[in-house]
């Protein structure tokens, strides 16, 4: 089985550029206020979110394994 993530945008920091949603349509979306969601919080791993979370102008999206809370993106230095 795969790994599983969590998903969240730190909407303190998004500036809505919609990137994620170009990356990963299925992943996220903007609000009437253009702050980005992710659409399934715990999901299974997925290279097209991952890409949104690396594309994202400001680093905004924050990924996690679900099980253990390691970083996925952005990694610990």
């Amino acid at each position: 089985m795969g790994d599983r993530w969590h998903v969240e945008v730190d909407r303190g920091v998004c500036i809505g550029s919609g990137m994620c949603v170009n990356h990963a349509p299925d992943g996220f979306r903007l609000d009437t206020a253009r702050q980005s969601h992710p659409t399934r919080p715990k999901a299974d791993a997925n290279e097209s979110v991952l890409a949104a979370a690396e594309g994202c102008p400001v680093e905004a999206i924050l990924i996690t394994l679900l099980d253990g809370g390691e970083p996925v993106f952005p990694p610990e230095e």
